[in-house]
């Protein structure tokens, strides 16, 4: 197969924890041709959507800590309708500019080119709001653009969390209780003073053993998940901020939540999500780079890149 990963700079990759890396180096043992691209240098020429695309082989890294892993040729302009999947990587945050790519990307999909995750799909599902069309698996949650009513559901509940809608990595995440002092100044800088929407949910204590990422690829659920542990002292477990990636098994309420979305998921083009769930709440839905796989593979032992990269394969042939 002929593979166009559109992603960030592969030099900047760390290649001991890179769920994008895991894909790559699992496609280059079944001999696949994989090539590289930035989410700018995307075009429309003659019409057809391309991409400056170098085509590129493992350099055996003397370690997993070497940049030098990879031998890249020179960029060619390429339609995306020539490659047998584009695999969409780019990391958030979901800026204007990401708006644009997936554009270009719909159109490259109506033109022939099948992309994963679909360009329609990543703009549908914004990783925060995804949540509010599962409600029965969410804890109490706010969505506005007013301070006022962020107060006054930290009054109901005592113990909140505030974060922006298009953040990424835990940047921008809060908790607030009530005999917080500095209610007014984080309200104020998060919502930019009534112009900026965040999402509050009501505090979930189960933090403290772990955000579970659950993986669902090609509309089946990897039977592990990785818990990102908080360090001490902190509210977020997210692994950029310091948190601690633990692979466990699915409790019964994980599978039940992956379960259920995993069929909805499929139906709007998303070969792979990563399901956030808190204790028996679902908190996020990320569609646009999830990560986890190489905590997973090297705890467990269970292959998620060859998971990953046979849905490609099925998916590609199907679409």
């Amino acid at each position: 197969m002929n593979i166009l990963f559109i992603a960030d700079p592969m030099a900047t990759f760390k290649t001991y924890k890179d769920t994008t890396y895991a894909m790559m180096r699992e496609m280059a043992m079944r001999g696949w041709r994989l090539s590289h691209t930035l989410s700018s240098e995307l075009a429309v020429k003659n019409g057809v959507v391309t991409a400056q695309a170098a085509a590129f082989e493992f350099g055996g890294a003397k370690d997993d800590y070497d940049k030098q892993w990879f031998k890249a040729a020179d960029k060619i302009q390429t339609a995306l309708k020539d490659f047998d999947a584009v695999i969409m990587r780019t990391d958030p945050p979901f800026d204007m500019q990401y708006l644009y790519a997936t554009q270009l990307l719909t159109l490259a999909e109506q033109q022939g080119a099948k992309v994963f995750n679909s360009g329609q799909a990543m703009r549908d599902f914004n990783e925060k709001l995804a949540i509010l069309n599962f409600s029965r698996f969410t804890a109490p949650t706010l969505v506005s653009t007013r301070s006022a009513d962020a107060r006054a559901f930290l009054k109901e509940h005592g113990d909140i969390i505030v974060k922006p809608l298009d953040g990424m990595g835990g940047m921008g995440i809060f908790r607030l209780t009530e005999a917080d002092p500095n209610i007014g100044s984080i309200l104020e800088t998060l919502m930019q003073l009534d112009t900026r929407t965040i999402m509050a949910q009501r505090y979930i204590p189960e933090i403290v053993h772990g955000d579970k990422r659950v993986l669902v690829i090609g509309g089946k659920v990897v039977p592990f998940a990785l818990a990102r542990i908080p360090q001490q002292g902190e509210t977020r477990g997210n692994l950029a901020a310091g948190g601690r990636g633990v692979a466990q098994e699915l409790s019964a309420r994980d599978r039940e939540i992956a379960e259920t979305l995993a069929p909805e998921l499929k139906r709007r083009g998303i070969l792979l999500a990563g399901l956030d769930v808190i204790g028996d709440y679902l908190t996020e839905v990320n569609v646009t780079s999830p990560t986890g796989f190489q905590e997973i593979m090297k705890q467990k032992g269970f292959d998620v890149a060859a998971m990953f990269a046979d849905a490609v394969a099925e998916w590609s042939e199907a679409v």
